[in-house]
């Protein structure tokens, strides 16, 4: 059989990288259950009517069709989820019934999407998803809940630094409304501003002009993306542009709340920040916007994104409001891996290696790995009986930080620490290795200019 090609597009990880993810969905997961999120799963597949229904989705549905399908049939009406917010907001309306409201979700998994692949956009990849949803109304607080928690899980992670930039839909709305200028639509002013990731200002400029502003009023819209602060000062700075209107007042209230509300989780690896450039492409946000762009890989985009949306979920005349954030657990870790900046202590789960002395002893080593298992103890059992030297080695290129020689009948057990040396006597009823030994740590390095 011939080496097979790589697939574009979908990543796979060796054992070290898939170890580190999984310590980085352990440490997400942990905090989000720490602050009552309950866990679930959508399935893979939605009706290609929902998939396509919310907002200005220009991402590749991958559809399902068949194999066996004649070559004349339709496919199934089936495509893969490209989020997990849209399977979500399917999965609030079939079990309102069954739900507690507000209902707080995290949600881990894979999603799809037939898009070019490029560094930190895959056609496969995991998402790490919360959301706090209510039923017909949900008060503003969990707008800062939800930045807090997310916040949390972040801050604690060994990534590059990340900057949490924070917006809110109304206080750019308002802002235009407030302009005064009344031929303009403000949904189309906010489009074309959103495109300053993308185009030069002078041509962000000639579009707002196109679509009905003055230069003045476009340069005051200009403006105000220009604005950014870790701190309330925002507010004043807006207000200096001399722009009023009652939905800007209420934006920049719910905005300040976020900001404060958020105050002393920031350390010198996370931030969270008012940034007024901020507007998000989709349509359903409705009040606060997040994005989370992370230093020396700006070109990935937003690594962590998401905001207040008030109607995603309709059933009849109920609505169900929601808040949430997706951090993207490949956009952000697999960059990190190809550039071997994140990486694992080793290969395998196993805390420790009980050798094997001789071929008519391996039940004795197979009943000291059956006792270090019974309490928790990742163990493995060497695989033949070489020479004590050459199954340290063996321990040595898995990343196995301990080796466990059986005394038999004459002698006592002894475990060896093989980073150190270290060798002592123990007894596998009672022994336990360091905690941080235990399972498999993340090891992380500065990238280097």
């Amino acid at each position: 059989m011939t080496k097979p090609s790589p697939l574009s597009g979908f990543p796979e990880l060796l054992p070290t990288q898939r170890n580190a993810e999984l310590v980085i969905v352990r440490q997400l997961a942990h905090v989000f259950e720490l602050h009552g999120f309950a866990n679930i799963e959508t399935r893979a597949v939605e009706p290609l009517e929902v998939l396509l229904s919310k907002g200005e989705i220009d991402q590749e549905v991958y559809v399902l069709r068949r194999l066996q399908a004649a070559e004349d049939s339709h496919d199934t009406g089936l495509g893969l989820h490209y989020d997990l917010t849209v399977p979500f907001a399917r999965y609030v309306v079939e079990s309102s019934g069954k739900l507690g409201f507000p209902f707080r979700r995290y949600q881990i998994q894979k999603a799809w999407r037939g898009e070019r692949p490029q560094e930190g956009r895959f056609r496969e990849f995991t998402q790490a998803d919360i959301d706090i949803v209510g039923r017909d109304e949900l008060a503003f607080h969990y707008d800062v809940e939800v930045a807090r928690v997310m916040a949390q899980a972040l801050a604690d992670l060994p990534l590059p630094p990340l900057r949490m930039q924070v917006n809110n839909r109304k206080l750019i709305e308002g802002f235009y409304r407030g302009l005064g200028a009344r031929d303009t639509d403000p949904v189309a002013v906010r489009r074309i501003v959103d495109r300053l990731d993308k185009l030069p200002v002078a041509a962000v400029r000639a579009l707002l002009e196109d679509v009905g502003l003055s230069d003045k009023h476009a340069e005051l819209c200009l403006a105000l993306t220009q604005i950014r602060s870790t701190d309330g000062s925002f507010v004043d700075q807006v207000r200096g542009l001399g722009v009023e209107h009652d939905l800007l007042d209420t934006g920049l209230a719910e905005l300040a709340a976020v900001i404060d509300g958020c105050r002393g989780l920031s350390n010198e690896r996370f931030t969270v920040a008012a940034d007024l450039r901020i507007a998000r492409g989709l349509d359903y946000y409705t009040g606060t916007v997040f994005e989370t762009v992370m230093a020396g890989f700006e070109s990935l985009g937003s690594v962590c994104s998401g905001g207040r949306y008030d109607a995603l979920a309709v059933e009849g005349s109920t609505t169900y409001p929601g808040v949430g954030l997706s951090f993207g657990v490949s956009r952000t870790l697999v960059p990190l891996f190809s550039r071997g900046l994140l990486t694992s202590t080793r290969s395998v789960p196993s805390a420790v290696l009980v050798a094997v002395s001789a071929d008519d002893s391996r039940g004795d080593s197979e009943a000291v790995a059956a006792a270090l298992r019974r309490r928790g103890i990742p163990t493995e059992v060497a695989a033949s009986a070489q020479k004590y030297g050459r199954q340290i080695r063996y321990a040595e290129r898995r990343g196995i930080p301990f080796v466990w020689f059986p005394g038999g009948d004459s002698t006592v057990d002894s475990v060896k620490d093989i980073r150190s040396g270290d060798q002592h006597a123990a007894d596998a009823a009672v022994w336990t290795p360091p905690l941080d030994d235990l399972r498999p740590q993340l090891i992380s390095k500065e990238q280097t200019p």
